[in-house]
């Protein structure tokens, strides 16, 4: 599947690329743009600056990418117009700063195909059911969009419709740049038995309890990692297991690398809807780390239990895991790589996306 065909021009209006600080939009949005500007697209993604992230930025050269930073709407309105009239699509995404004015400047435009992009879909529906729904959506719901993208597949494409009004949808999954993910050099202070990358989640803390904090407490003799942000004070740490502020994205190869397992869980909306696999768990992979995660309905699809990934429900599947042969760990390890390369690569969903862009302007085309 590639990504040649018609030259676009995409806007985004997304939460951000330039940096990956405490989420993981930059990273997929990264893998994306490279394969896209790869084959002569160009994107604009315009992002909202905030504190948080201006002192997290990644320097990006990206084949391409044009960045427009942006401190509030007013500032950015007149140059999105602009860069909409030669657009071919203009995608807004969840937790886009100002996705309702974003999505209503979209709307006005008369050129560019209108798309919505839910890299958040479990995050988006669990609100509505609550009766909050997220201010990233248009009060309206989707129906005016010509395509609706999501980040989760299975039965989150039809509540889309159902709850959302949502008219073409379509699923895109998380990618990973093997330039950017592949097997590294195993650096002393990221060495574990078992790790975890990770933004502290709530409702991933009683999973990541059963799969590592508990292991740690009954294994003192081995090590555990833990890589991310925003984790509490009060978080249960063990002498054995080892906290890494912040990983900037270049460091994730070695990070994963010098592991001989590496965690992935899964956040509780996103377990529950299924079809929703993380960034983490295809960079893990890319990276020749055998995965260990929590199960989930759909994950069969992306990669095969027992062969490519490991499974855990309990505690004692998780010490099972860690007592598994190295011949084994290194054979799981390697099927799992060879599956990313083939189906889980930003190339890959980059294809994808520009095929459901065509396949919407198809019938306008032939018309």
């Amino acid at each position: 599947m590639g990504v040649a065909g018609k030259r676009m021009k995409l806007v985004v209006f997304g939460l951000s690329v330039t940096s990956a600080w405490g989420n993981g939009h930059a990273t997929l949005w990264r893998a994306l743009c490279k394969a896209l500007g790869a084959a002569g697209h160009r994107v604009v993604f315009c992002e909202h600056d905030t504190p948080w992230y201006a002192g997290a930025r990644d320097s990006l050269s990206i084949r391409g990418l044009t960045t427009l930073v942006y401190p509030d709407w007013n500032s950015l309105a007149p140059r999105a117009r602009a860069e909409l009239r030669d657009a071919d699509a203009a995608i807004v995404t969840s937790y886009c700063a100002d996705g309702r004015e974003a999505a209503a400047l979209v709307m006005e435009a008369a050129r560019p195909l209108r798309v919505f992009y839910d890299l958040d879909t479990p995050v988006t529906l669990a609100r509505l059911a609550q009766g909050e729904p997220p201010d990233y959506l248009p009060i309206e719901g989707l129906s005016g969009f010509d395509l609706v993208l999501s980040y989760t597949g299975g039965q989150a494409l039809t509540l889309l419709r159902r709850e959302l009004g949502a008219r073409r949808v379509a699923p895109l999954y998380g990618s990973v740049d093997p330039e950017a993910h592949h097997p590294a050099e195993p650096v002393a202070t990221y060495a574990a038995d078992l790790s975890y990358l990770g933004t502290y989640a709530a409702d991933r803390q009683p999973a990541l309890e059963c799969l590592l904090v508990e292991p740690a407490r009954r294994r003192p003799s081995s090590r555990f990692v833990i890589g991310g942000a925003q984790y509490p004070h009060d978080f249960p740490w063990t002498a054995n297991i080892h906290f890494v502020r912040h990983m900037p994205p270049p460091e994730h190869p070695a990070f994963f690398s010098s592991a001989r397992l590496t965690l992935n869980v899964t956040r509780r909306d996103m377990a529950a809807l299924g079809w929703c696999p993380s960034g983490r768990l295809f960079e893990a992979a890319s990276c020749g780390t055998p995965v260990l995660s929590d199960c989930w309905d759909g994950l069969d699809s992306f990669y095969t239990p027992g062969e490519e990934i490991l499974l855990a429900r309990s505690t004692d599947d998780a010490l099972a895991a860690l007592d598994l042969d190295e011949a084994e760990r290194l054979r799981i390890a390697r099927r799992a790589r060879e599956r990313t390369l083939e189906e889980h690569t930003g190339a890959r969903r980059a294809a994808e996306l520009v095929a459901a862009l065509e396949a919407v302007r198809a019938p306008v085309m032939e018309g």
